[in-house]
């Protein structure tokens, strides 16, 4: 059960492939609205509607999108004090990933640290504005994960 207090529907899948795609769809929507505005709701009927969503975790997808928008500003300062320039300055692409790895490293214990840390780094692979977007995303997230999941980072990793 998510820090939210609902569970996925039974009828969704939970793989890790399956939570990939909804973090792939979250970044996409969480772009759209950076970029465009717009209310969540309608952002996610939008991709819901576009998308074949068959293979997706769609309850987590809901969940990133929703509670990375409401927790903007807190997941921003989660990670700004290890920029190299300001939030605002950020590639929305970089900015969106950044906030959905902080969001699980603050909000999901049920995922780990070095999880949460690829993911974000293979999103950035894969929509990063550059080649090096990668490199910046993991050591960004690297520092985050060392300062909010210390005893996980340090025993398990």
């Amino acid at each position: 059960m998510s820090e939210t207090g609902k569970e996925p529907a039974a009828s969704w899948p939970t793989t890790p492939s399956a939570r990939h795609k909804a973090r792939r769809f979250a970044l996409q929507a969480l772009y759209s609205w950076q970029v465009g505005g717009g209310e969540p709701h309608e952002i996610e009927a939008y991709y819901r509607v576009e998308n074949d969503m068959r293979k997706t975790d769609v309850g987590y997808f809901h969940e990133l999108l929703r509670e990375v928008v409401a927790r903007a500003a807190a997941l921003d300062d989660g990670y700004a004090l290890y920029l190299d320039r300001p939030v605002r300055e950020l590639d929305p692409i970089e900015r969106a990933i950044l906030r959905i790895a902080v969001f699980e490293l603050m909000h999901r214990v049920d995922v780990p640290p070095r999880v949460a840390i690829n993911e974000g780094i293979e999103l950035a692979k894969e929509f990063g504005a550059t080649d090096d977007s990668h490199k910046f995303v993991n050591g960004v997230l690297d520092k985050v994960a060392r300062k909010l999941r210390a005893a996980e980072f340090a025993g398990r990793m």
